[in-house]
């Protein structure tokens, strides 16, 4: 036999087999799922991967924790709402811009710095004593409640009055959605699912080959959350859905029902006809601001500042004056709605 003609075949077989281990030990991608407890609720996020990104994820939300979390007495916010010095990273610096800008569109009825409303009415961190006159109780609140009352300066967080405090809770899970989502996707990963207590980032396809699909449950007023009745399905690919309500977190004093959605230009509790508000956009983040901004409008408020948004969809699912439930959605939610 050709020598020469020898090598050549010998270095094509080491090749050829050289190729066949490497494939034998690359494992292919599957479909993984991490699971558990994070910011006092639970959050699954499944993706198609070559192996098990828990750690990652967990480190990853421990850092969000740093940063967003007001229970931490370490984190930013903490440091922030009890006037410590400190420096906001990007993730805080997100938010907060977000915050304000949402707050201004819904002219002041959302506002991040709403929390002494908010105990006031129990639905916070702390309880406020109402006392005998409420509405002298509200007034001396707003004193230091106003969206327009805190600003950045580079990094720095300058607040009016240091009673002043943030309560991001109406936006950073949704933006914990994105966080994690940018994570996914910095490993290579094009097809996932994100959920952080109901709200969710979703993109590419799912198990099953098809786009993501979840649930919208019909608002039915349930304090345990233990009844989950679909009301809608909608399907996305590539895009955040993110829903409020005030039909689970509630409390009925003397006959009235106080619902945790606050209008932080009144200080009371929002009087609105609407349920709970579903809004998908390419980011969950301004999905999540929003839901909670349109339920401290009626219906028709809501429409039209829905309607001014773009890229925005939504679905809202309200009562008229004979209880019955009906829904009104954006032009283009058709397309998202599985019928």
């Amino acid at each position: 036999m050709n020598i020469k003609k020898y090598g050549q075949w010998q270095r094509f077989f080491f090749i050829l087999a050289f190729c066949l281990i490497f494939s034998a030990c690359k494992k292919e991608n599957s479909y993984y799922k991490t699971s558990g407890e994070v910011f006092k609720t639970s959050f699954h996020i499944q993706y198609k991967h070559n192996r098990l990104l828990d750690k990652e994820i967990r480190e990853c939300f421990d850092q969000f924790d740093l940063s967003l979390n007001p229970f931490n007495r370490e984190s930013i916010i903490y440091k922030v709402n009890n006037n410590e010095p400190v420096e906001a990273d990007d993730w805080f610096i997100a938010v907060f811009n977000k915050a304000m800008e949402i707050s201004e569109i819904s002219e002041g009825t959302y506002d991040i710095t709403c929390s002494p409303f908010i105990n006031l009415w129990g639905f916070g961190f702390q309880r406020v004593d109402k006392g005998t006159n409420l509405q002298h109780t509200i007034d001396s609140l707003k004193q230091f409640v106003g969206y327009r009352k805190v600003r950045l300066e580079g990094r720095k967080v300058i607040k009016d009055d240091k009673r002043l405090q943030l309560n991001a809770s109406s936006i950073a899970k949704g933006y914990a959605c994105d966080v994690i989502a940018k994570l996914l996707e910095s490993q290579g990963i094009t097809d996932y699912l994100v959920e952080i207590g109901g709200e969710i980032h979703a993109k590419g396809k799912n198990p099953s080959g098809r786009c993501w699909r979840i649930e919208i449950s019909k608002p039915i007023d349930d304090a345990s959350g233990q009844m989950n009745e679909r009301m809608e399905v909608v399907e996305l690919c590539d895009k955040s859905l993110a829903t409020s309500g005030n039909y689970r977190n509630f409390y009925v004093k003397d006959g009235k029902k106080y619902a945790h959605t606050i209008n932080a230009v009144t200080g009371y509790p929002a009087e609105s006809d609407i349920l709970s508000a579903s809004v998908i956009c390419s980011d969950c983040m301004t999905a999540d601001a929003f839901a909670t901004a349109f339920m401290t409008k009626t219906v028709d408020n809501a429409v039209i500042l829905g309607d001014r948004i773009p890229g925005l969809d939504y679905l809202f699912i309200y009562t008229d004056e004979n209880g019955n439930l009906l829904e009104k959605e954006s032009l283009n939610m058709d397309k998202y709605l599985i019928k």
